[in-house]
């Protein structure tokens, strides 16, 4: 089986990620693969972000990597939190306080539209690629559900009336930034392998 390598240690994108791929790779995380390194995002864009942290693995690790940066823009707030999501109240990955502050700064907004995407990076045999997918949605006043992570409480995607906490990860996956971002990228994966 081929390995591939996602450079994040996040559980929840690993699996979201493994269940798209059906077993057809060997799925790997930093940890997998004994990195143990802090890959600053230094970029200004979540393009420049995936790259930063799949060239990092490539270069020194010398394994086809994929990584993504996702985040969530919201139009009343000029695309904030953007780039900036998981670390958006200060400490990264302390998505309480993230929420919190979303909720904060939307007090007295009546636009609540917003969108998630994700950026994924690809290198494979030393060529780059990426791959994109965006859901468009709204923020809710308050949190509703207990699955998913991030901002997946207060995001009810368009079209539907349930928050992406709300939904199990097979609903979510077929509708998600990251699931589409992934389809993509399977896809292209398709293209250069024919065991997928």
């Amino acid at each position: 089986m081929k390995q591939l390598v996602f450079a994040t240690n996040n559980k929840h994108k690993v699996q979201e990620v493994a269940a798209k791929l059906g077993g057809k790779f060997n799925l790997l995380s930093l940890a997998d693969i004994g990195c143990m390194d802090d890959i600053a995002e230094t970029g200004h864009t979540f393009a420049e972000n995936a790259l930063i942290k799949s060239r990092f693995v490539y270069d020194n690790y010398q394994l086809d990597c994929f990584s993504d940066d996702s985040g969530l823009e919201v139009d009343a707030l000029n695309g904030e939190p953007g780039i900036y999501s998981a670390r958006y109240a200060g400490m990264h990955g302390n998505h309480d306080a993230n929420i919190d502050l979303l909720l904060q700064n939307l007090k007295n907004k009546t636009n609540r539209t917003a969108r998630f995407k994700t950026v994924i990076s690809l290198v494979l045999g030393g060529k780059e690629y990426f791959f994109e997918g965006t859901v468009e949605g709204q923020i809710r006043h308050s949190r509703c559900g207990t699955d998913g992570f991030g901002y997946d409480p207060v995001f009810e995607p368009a079209g539907f009336d349930i928050t992406f906490a709300e939904m199990s990860l097979e609903q979510k996956n077929k509708i998600s930034h990251r699931g589409i971002a992934v389809e993509k990228l399977i896809r292209f994966l398709n293209s250069q392998y024919s065991f997928l």
